[in-house]
């Protein structure tokens, strides 16, 4: 079992980052909702979208974002 997140989705595949590298999986075994920025747990060919980690995760890089952009 691996946890990532969805980079992209090219063709066929969707390149999940995995520890900071990219690894390319076959789209088909995703959840038809799955989207880019989504954190997954990917067990074989199950795969999960963990959705609370992925909202956390965007929260995350909105107040990032904020930081950033703030006068």
């Amino acid at each position: 079992m691996v946890k990532g997140i969805i980079d992209r989705f090219e063709g066929k595949f969707a390149v999940v980052e995995i520890e900071g590298k990219t690894k390319d999986f076959p789209k088909s075994i995703f959840p038809k909702s799955a989207t880019v920025g989504d954190v997954v747990e990917i067990n074989g060919e199950k795969v999960k979208v963990l959705k609370e980690e992925t909202e956390k995760l965007r929260r995350e890089i909105e107040d990032l974002m904020n930081d950033v952009w703030e006068d």
